[in-house]
């Protein structure tokens, strides 16, 4: 019989002993094990079609036609979203101006102007330039030969470069169905060619990507993070995104250790440094009070480089794995903080524990899973489940309207719903202990009463990081260090732009030719901020 078609009687209340009450706790807790576990085998059965070269069984969702409370509150005189006209050419840029005349044109007919017709079109068709190099032969005996123009740095112009950049990184179009698609305009170029265009010789943008999260870092009082697996040469890595309001940044490494976040937020550095900050984190981390006194008490307290700092904890003695990552986190945070990162920086993450560092915020939309993902099995589960999460959503509105509002009343309300709705006991066990759960993390949920300009949730996080997962499944991992670079930072380059509101291609090609006439990214952030 099929799970989600049992169902157990009502039990008389005189008869629900604490054997009784247990003994479903524990069905309860094997059903939703059950179902956890249907689901993954599901996905692994998907997993193998698709390896032998069929589908996997397809997720069909629920049809919005059979809604019935569709359009319940809709005001018929209402306009949908983007059905106001608007001019469609208003701004539109005419390279290319023809006139026409009517046919038999008569002497005596009087000329009323024109009615204009709008074309939009695209060239793509090769444009290849020779430049004859004048050479000359001096008196003394040396060939001078003329410079090539200063936008001319190989054999491909700088907006066939930026065409191939923009189809790769902006569009996702693989590097064979890229090259084929070149060759078919009439473009001359080997597979290695387009290879070295896309991951080599990219130092400008390398820098500008760095100089796009010292900005954001700056120019924002808090970020949001999230992390996804990433293959590279054949190995499973992962890549880690830092965003905000104005800014996103990828970067894949081997780990997702909490040494690594702290080493992205150094935002280009590479120094290590023992300050009050680095002390007073590795207090709270209770690491050894000999180890804290003896890193203290040395004379070095800046440290160039991780080989630095490693020689540096091997000459005091410490090697135990633990007291090593406390203090190197430590030294890290002391970096971080020395360059201008704020202590105060608000960080928002899914719960993930290495992001729990300085000022640290939560996503409601991750909490309120814990609570949706809960499999009732019977009536009075689920109808606890569905109040539980009316209740949650109630406040989430409350603290959309603290935000607007920033009512002292309102948070002291918010404050005591909070406690009432996740220290009730329900029917449901498993319901009470995740509810206990979201409890602990109370200061991290309401982070927005004291920092009420952070989001709620940690949406924008992850919308950017669906450009690295779509970008991933498309075209695979990575294999070079250079291609795993070059993805990293075209696609941070890609979503800023886009939170700037400025043309990816128009940026490339400008980039490319080294016109400068569209700003350094960094530059508009800090002057959007202000």
């Amino acid at each position: 019989m099929q799970n989600n078609s049992f169902k157990i009687p009502e039990i008389p209340e005189g008869e629900l002993t604490p054997l009784v009450k247990l003994l479903l706790d524990i069905i309860s807790i094997q059903a939703e094990q059950i179902q956890r576990a249907k689901e993954q085998i599901q996905g692994l059965r998907d997993d193998i079609a698709v390896l032998k070269g069929e589908k996997g069984k397809p997720k069909i969702p629920k049809s919005t036609l059979e809604d019935p409370d569709k359009g319940k509150d809709k005001n018929p005189n209402e306009k949908r979203p983007g059905s106001v006209k608007r001019s469609k050419t208003a701004e539109l840029v005419i390279h290319e101006t023809i006139c026409l005349t009517p046919e038999g044109v008569k002497a005596d007919w009087i000329f009323k102007g024109y009615n204009d017709f709008n074309v939009q079109g695209l060239v793509i068709e090769p444009h290849n330039t020779k430049y004859r190099r004048g050479r000359w032969l001096t008196p003394e005996g040396e060939t001078v030969i003329a410079d090539l123009p200063g936008h001319v740095s190989s054999h491909f112009d700088s907006v066939l470069i930026s065409y191939i950049q923009h189809q790769y990184f902006a569009c996702r179009v693989t590097q064979p169905l890229l090259l084929a698609q070149l060759h078919e305009i009439g473009i001359d170029i080997s597979s290695g060619q387009l290879n070295e265009i896309l991951t080599e010789n990219h130092d400008n943008f390398h820098a500008e990507k760095e100089g796009v999260l010292q900005a954001g870092l700056a120019a924002s009082q808090f970020i949001q993070t999230d992390d996804t697996g990433e293959r590279h040469k054949g190995k499973n890595g992962f890549s880690t995104c830092i965003s905000n309001e104005l800014m996103t940044y990828f970067t894949s490494t081997g780990s997702k250790s909490r040494i690594n976040f702290l080493e992205i937020l150094r935002a280009g550095h590479n120094d290590y440094f023992i300050n009050e900050v680095a002390v007073s984190y590795m207090k709270e981390q209770r690491i050894k009070k000999d180890i804290l006194a003896s890193l203290q008490q040395a004379n070095d307290k800046h440290f160039s480089n991780k080989e630095e700092w490693q020689n540096h904890l091997l000459s005091l003695g410490i090697q135990n794995s633990r007291q090593v990552r406390i203090a190197t986190e430590g030294a890290l945070m002391g970096s971080s903080i020395s360059h201008g990162l704020s202590p105060d920086m608000v960080i928002l993450s899914d719960d993930a524990g290495q992001f729990n560092v300085l000022v640290h915020a939560l996503c409601w939309v991750h909490a309120e899973r814990l609570i949706n993902k809960l499999i009732g099995f019977n009536d009075q589960h689920r109808a606890d489940i569905s109040s539980v999460r009316d209740q949650i959503w109630t406040l989430y509105q409350q603290l959309k309207d603290y935000k607007a509002s920033r009512s002292d009343t309102l948070k002291l309300e918010i404050q005591l719903k909070f406690d009432v709705i996740f220290t009730q006991k329900t029917s449901f066990q498993t319901l009470n202990l995740a509810l206990a759960r979201l409890h602990k993390n109370k200061k991290e949920l309401l982070r927005v009463l004291d920092y009420p300009f952070i989001p709620l949730h940690n949406n924008g996080c992850e919308t950017d990081m669906r450009e690295k997962v779509t970008k991933r499944k498309v075209s695979g991992g990575t294999q070079s260090e250079l291609g795993r670079r070059a993805r990293d930072t075209f696609l941070s380059l890609k979503c800023t732009c886009r939170k700037l509101k400025v043309s990816f291609w128009k940026y490339l090609k400008d980039r490319n030719a080294a016109a400068k006439n569209i700003p350094s990214l960094a530059s508009m952030i800090l002057e959007r901020a202000t």
